[in-house]
């Protein structure tokens, strides 16, 4: 091979040079067309090109009404080839219950402020007398208070689900609040049935006393008292009181039974009824808990005495003559008023009782 390139080419350098330059030929072109960037009118720089089956998709999921058909798999809405509900629904839930929660609650204890700041504590004409009449029995303050703690859990665990991601990510980070709204989820299911139970105790302990009757419609139109002049009359329970008690115990059945709904999803409801089951559980939950706060209230420094009610089972006779004076005359018509030293040495006895059992 060196002995023929040697002949043909290293002896005959003119030979040699005119075989390089019709190679140099034959290669300028190709290498000066590689240079030149080339221009693709088709397809533009910057442009990208549509895929053609995004409107067919579009169409599908922005469409008015379902587009159902026929699936191998057996369940609710396995028919439907895209269901938006899901992505409507989170905007739903971010445009109205997370917006307007904070605003509710908040205008709640501003109105509560004013309420205290402008009017103060309601008092006692005349103070504590001293004397005593039995109001509730230890089984009905166990259930109250049992119904009440419940609650509670169940509101903030329930506040921490709905409004956590906007206001608590911020403060503590994601990784604490996963195990903050993780600990919530399972604590707030579990309390769910509790709070049930606690509920029909509560209907049936109380119902009797809190049957609307005559003279509850007057107490409404005036206001409680504060409206117009004078005394406003009232029985064991008075409009007020009976009217929170419905709204606990309607409202409370509706959160109870939407919130079986939503923890048991695999029954047979369909994405419409666990989205209004949704929407039940989270507003009548709004409306409780900022009713509940206004009881809560009223019931403890708003108004003088009426928290020994729920304490002792107890309350001034003066409270009842304040508030309830229908009930104070039959109170004092089958003598169950009781002096301060009867009711110290029925404490007494409780107390000694207790540090027994204890023993």
């Amino acid at each position: 091979m060196v002995h023929l390139l040697q002949k043909y080419f290293f002896n005959h350098p003119a030979r040699s040079a005119s075989i390089i330059l019709l190679l140099l030929s034959l290669l300028l072109p190709q290498l000066s067309a590689a240079a030149i960037p080339q221009k693709h009118e088709d397809f533009p720089q910057g442009v990208s090109a549509v895929n053609p089956g995004s409107e067919l998709w579009r169409e599908v999921r922005q469409r008015d009404l379902p587009v159902t058909g026929i699936s191998q798999v057996k369940g609710v809405e396995t028919g439907v080839l895209i269901n938006s509900h899901g992505d409507q629904w989170a905007r739903f839930r971010i445009e109205n219950p997370v917006k307007y929660t904070p605003m509710v609650l908040g205008a709640v204890f501003l109105v509560l402020l004013l309420f205290y700041v402008l009017r103060g504590k309601v008092g006692i004409a005349g103070g504590l007398s001293g004397q005593m009449v039995k109001r509730f029995s230890e089984t009905e303050r166990i259930v109250h208070w049992t119904l009440a703690i419940v609650f509670l859990f169940l509101a903030v665990t329930g506040l921490i689900l709905l409004l956590g991601r906007p206001l608590l990510i911020p403060l503590f980070g994601k990784e604490v609040f996963s195990l903050l709204a993780s600990a919530s989820k399972e604590g707030h299911n579990l309390f769910g049935p509790i709070f049930l139970v606690s509920l029909l105790m509560m209907l049936f302990s109380f119902v009797k006393r809190n049957i609307y009757e005559k003279g509850d419609l007057t107490w409404l139109l005036k206001g409680g008292g504060f409206i117009g002049d004078g005394h406003v009359s009232g029985g064991f329970f008075n409009m007020g009181e009976k009217t929170w008690y419905w709204i606990v115990i309607l409202i409370g059945l509706a959160i109870s039974i939407s919130g079986l709904i939503l923890v048991s999803p695999n029954f047979g409801q369909g994405r419409v009824v666990m989205e209004i089951s949704h929407l039940v559980h989270v507003f009548g939950a709004i409306i409780l808990t900022a009713v509940s706060i206004g009881h809560m209230y009223m019931g403890s420094i708003g108004t003088e005495g009426s928290l020994e009610g729920m304490k002792s089972g107890y309350v001034d006779i003066n409270w009842v003559e304040a508030h309830h004076d229908r009930w104070a005359r039959e109170c004092r018509k089958n003598e169950q008023v009781i002096s301060a030293e009867e009711f110290a040495r029925l404490q007494g006895n409780k107390a000694d009782a207790a540090m027994e059992k204890e023993a």
